[in-house]
């Protein structure tokens, strides 16, 4: 049975309208949910600590910005819009102390609820809002008239209005007008952190150095090496979201396509599958987020080296190289972008 998709006539702005909403963070999701929220007429505030960066960016955007504290006491409705290895101290020392009967706790990704790095008291609503797209694509398609398919989940309803509320957050952000989609803590964090490990990021992220690296090593030119196994890999993502994979193979020439039913399957083959389903099972036991959280504990040292042997790989120097030379195409300084959100 297909799931019941919500779309704006599902939901009531008016079940929000008078509350005070607080978005504790200003990062990538923080800043969109809130713009959209305030573009839609909601009363929208802003906590941050106190030396935080985004302060003056969110008081530039028009917004009362509140140490985090504050904005928990005077909200109804609280975002948590935070590092997921954040929110435990974040919580602990700022949200906390100040969550009384009938207020609202709202995420946009299940991890600490579900993996219990914090535990709400009973008394308050725990739902989640988890646009599928990052930020910049909700604020960018909102202001476009548009929206970005998102899940709902509930999952504390001691003032049974907990969906209608989150029903409400997500049309103000401009889910409903693209799909909305009801789910669990536990379906969207494991699911999600599987999708980003195994495939999103981290399959294809590695499927891409590998090919390159495999085609240099054979005596190829890096460039030739770059078009074929990254820069191409955009105009075959775009058919698959725009027609499936069925879609792309049909747009795509016989050779390439010869190609990918017969030779796809023995790079992807039964091995891949059963490491994917070996890293499933440490997101489900909580391995994965143990490691993860001592790793930000101490220090993030593996996590920074990592990031840094990636960032240094000849893929990245030969690719903005490349860029640069391509005057039609999009480059959006990243990095810059997001710092101003920290």
């Amino acid at each position: 049975m297909p799931a019941k998709i919500y779309t704006d006539k599902d939901a009531n702005l008016g079940v929000i309208k008078n509350k005070t909403l607080a978005v504790i963070g200003f990062g990538s999701q923080g800043h969109a949910h809130a713009l959209n929220l305030k573009d839609s007429g909601m009363k929208v505030i802003i906590g941050l600590y106190a030396k935080s960066k985004s302060r003056k960016v969110a008081e530039e955007y028009g917004f009362e910005v509140m140490d985090t504290a504050d904005a928990v006491k005077a909200a109804d409705v609280i975002f948590v819009a935070c590092p997921d290895t954040k929110i435990a101290g974040i919580y602990e020392k700022d949200i906390a102390p100040h969550l009384e009967k009938g207020k609202t706790l709202l995420f946009s990704h299940g991890f600490a609820i579900h993996f219990k790095t914090i535990e709400p008291p009973k008394d308050v609503n725990v739902i989640m809002v988890a646009p599928k797209g990052p930020g910049h694509i909700v604020r960018r398609q909102f202001v476009e008239g548009k929206g970005v398919p998102s899940l709902i989940a509930v999952h504390q309803d001691p003032g049974k209005d907990a969906k209608k509320i989150a029903l409400a957050w997500a049309k103000g952000i401009g889910g409903t007008r693209a799909g909305v989609f009801q789910t669990d803590f536990k379906e969207e964090t494991e699911t999600d952190l599987f999708g980003e490990q195994t495939v999103l990021c981290g399959g294809v992220s590695q499927l891409i150095t590998a090919g390159y690296e495999t085609l240099v090593e054979a005596g190829y030119q890096p460039e030739m090496a770059y078009f074929e196994c990254l820069h191409e890999l955009k105009l075959t993502v775009d058919l698959i979201n725009e027609s499936g994979i069925s879609g792309m193979r049909f747009s795509i020439s016989d050779t390439a396509e010869w190609g990918d039913l017969k030779t796809g399957p023995t790079i992807i083959d039964a091995s891949v599958k059963k490491k994917m389903q070996r890293a499933l099972k440490n997101i489900q036991s909580g391995k994965f987020a143990k490691e993860w959280i001592k790793e930000s504990e101490t220090g993030l040292k593996e996590f920074k080296r990592l990031r840094k042997e990636g960032e240094q790989h000849e893929i990245e120097k030969v690719g903005k190289r490349l860029r640069n030379l391509m005057p039609w195409l999009k480059k959006r300084d990243i990095k810059g972008a997001q710092a101003a959100y920290h």
